[in-house]
């Protein structure tokens, strides 16, 4: 059994699971601006891809550990901030006149900030929905696969899941549309996105026991959380010995 924070390997397959971690964060608010009915119920686009990020958060943490999640959660959301800024300020740039040719420039500028012009209260609330459901996700996971000692990884996945999805969703829809729609409304678009989202990882657990497998074996890694700092607020590969 590793320690928290004295891997054997290199790491060498970490820049590519941050990678699709950061990339289908910042992909699912991109989209979510775009509403799909999925049965009874509307959910917006990010629901197809925003589980990725919970599925390579799993990964992160099964194998790296939670120290090195944190990192990651709080690169990606850096990243996705940084992707809304960018976007904002596009929005306010003037219409270059070749829109003459295409149309209206003005017209082209009212369609393009209709898309994706981003309201301040879903902003915050995807932020905070972020923070609490990543870090709850990595640490349900790796509070776990100490319980299990490593066993027994569905458990872990689908677990951790369920208690980070369902913190999303009730963060976010809460914040986002609280006062907005009424309470049974409300009620239903909570536990209809903590349902499917976490049907998603069910489905994926394959998937997740695949790629477990592949990086365990090729980064020689396996890392417990035995003695880790679980504060979302550090940085370091802190343990109660000290930092690395």
């Amino acid at each position: 059994m590793n320690a928290a924070v004295a891997p054997t390997g290199r790491e060498k397959w970490l820049p590519a699971i941050a990678a699709v971690f950061v990339t289908s964060l910042v992909i699912s608010n991109v989209v979510a601006v775009k509403l799909f009915s999925f049965g009874p119920v509307f959910l917006p686009a990010g629901t197809i891809v925003f589980p990725v990020s919970y599925i390579f958060g799993d990964v992160l943490t099964e194998v790296y550990g939670y120290a090195r999640a944190r990192q990651v959660i709080w690169i990606g959301f850096a990243c996705n901030l940084f992707a809304v800024l960018v976007i904002l300020v596009s929005i306010h740039l003037p219409p270059a006149s070749i829109w003459d040719t295409l149309g209206s420039p003005a017209e082209s500028q009212k369609a393009y900030a209709s898309i994706f012009n981003m309201v301040p209260r879903l902003l915050a609330a995807s932020f905070v929905a972020y923070l609490a459901g990543e870090f709850l996700n990595s640490f349900v996971l790796a509070k776990m696969k100490i319980v299990t000692a490593g066993k027994y990884l569905w458990t872990r996945t689908i677990g951790s899941t369920i208690v980070g999805q369902l913190a999303d969703s009730f963060i976010f829809v809460t914040l986002a549309f609280g006062g907005l729609i009424p309470g049974n409304s409300l009620v239903t678009l909570i536990v209809s996105q903590w349902l499917v989202k976490s049907a998603y990882e069910t489905t994926a657990t394959p998937l997740t026991y695949a790629v477990v497998r592949f990086l365990k074996r090729t980064e020689s890694m396996d890392t417990f959380d035995t003695s880790t700092n679980f504060s979302p607020f550090a940085w370091s590969r802190q343990t109660a010995a000290g930092k690395e």
